[in-house]
């Protein structure tokens, strides 16, 4: 089945990463949107999305134009196998105690105790981004302080890596959902490839409203790799879903953007544990 592709660049990071929520809310809806810095020096940032059927072009034009962007390049992706095509490009990723790699360098993984095998897919999270990354290390410092959590809630999972990054290490059961319903799936197959299939239990669900993981709660560790607006409006929920004593991990925060969704949860009660920047993101460790 053909499937179009929409691209663009902008300036900035913050105009980016607000097109690209622009984009999440365009009709019809793409399947997916990403923001990625070009990494040439150029200070530029690329906005993507891919939708199933032809993107509405004036609408693009409009957000292209409100966000100061490029006009948008629309191409018709037809039968190209873009995902092995991206697959063959990913070189594995060192977080801590985790390496993330394809099926491609599972060579290379050969004898890592927590390397976790996530294919490109249509699906956020193959560990090579900022965001990613910070989540990983974050859990990897909770598992060095001797945290170990009983309960582990993945929000906004994409891949599932969190969950199993989680699930590797403290053998925890995890509840990882999203509300993209190929990301849902994304994360029940690598799971499974894993071999942490017992451990996950991976659903369709904005945010915690999902009868399993209400049932589940309260959690002692929440991961949500999302973007700031998402997570501001979430600490309500996150307060009632995490356990006293509890760690919640945020993500897909911008740096300009990490003071504001800290004082959101501060005044939901939560401390900061520990903050950590790579690139232009922001990971924040949060105790309950």
């Amino acid at each position: 089945m053909p499937i179009w592709s929409a691209i663009t660049t902008l300036p900035g990071a913050a105009e980016a990463a607000a097109l690209g929520e622009a984009l999440e809310a365009a009709e019809p809806a793409p399947y997916g949107v990403g923001v990625m810095e070009i990494e040439d020096g150029s200070g530029l940032f690329e906005v993507a999305a891919w939708f199933d059927t032809a993107p509405p072009g004036a609408a693009l034009a409009l957000a292209a134009a409100a966000f100061g962007a490029r006009p948008f390049a629309v191409s018709e992706i037809g039968e190209r196998d873009w995902v092995s095509e991206v697959q063959r490009e990913l070189a594995p990723v060192s977080a801590g105690r985790f390496l993330v790699h394809g099926a491609h360098d599972r060579a290379r993984a050969a004898g890592r105790r927590h390397a976790l095998e996530i294919e490109a897919a249509m699906a956020f999270g193959t560990g090579h981004h900022g965001t990613t990354r910070g989540c990983l290390l974050a859990i990897h410092h909770l598992a060095k302080s001797g945290f170990r959590p009983r309960r582990v809630a993945d929000i906004g999972a994409g891949t599932g890596v969190l969950a199993m990054a989680a699930a590797s290490l403290w053998r925890a059961p995890a509840l990882a959902s999203d509300i993209d319903p190929v990301a849902a799936e994304t994360a029940r197959a690598n799971a499974a490839a894993n071999r942490l299939g017992p451990w996950i239990r991976a659903l369709r669900a904005p945010g915690f409203a999902h009868p399993a993981l209400r049932a589940s709660a309260p959690y002692d560790l929440v991961l949500a790799n999302i973007l700031a607006n998402p997570l501001k409006r979430l600490a309500p929920a996150m307060r009632r879903h995490v356990a006293p004593g509890g760690v919640v991990v945020l993500s897909g925060i911008l740096n300009g953007q990490a003071a504001g969704v800290e004082a959101v949860y501060r005044a939901w009660g939560f401390s900061r544990r520990r903050l950590t920047r790579d690139g232009d993101w922001t990971t924040l460790t949060l105790d309950a």
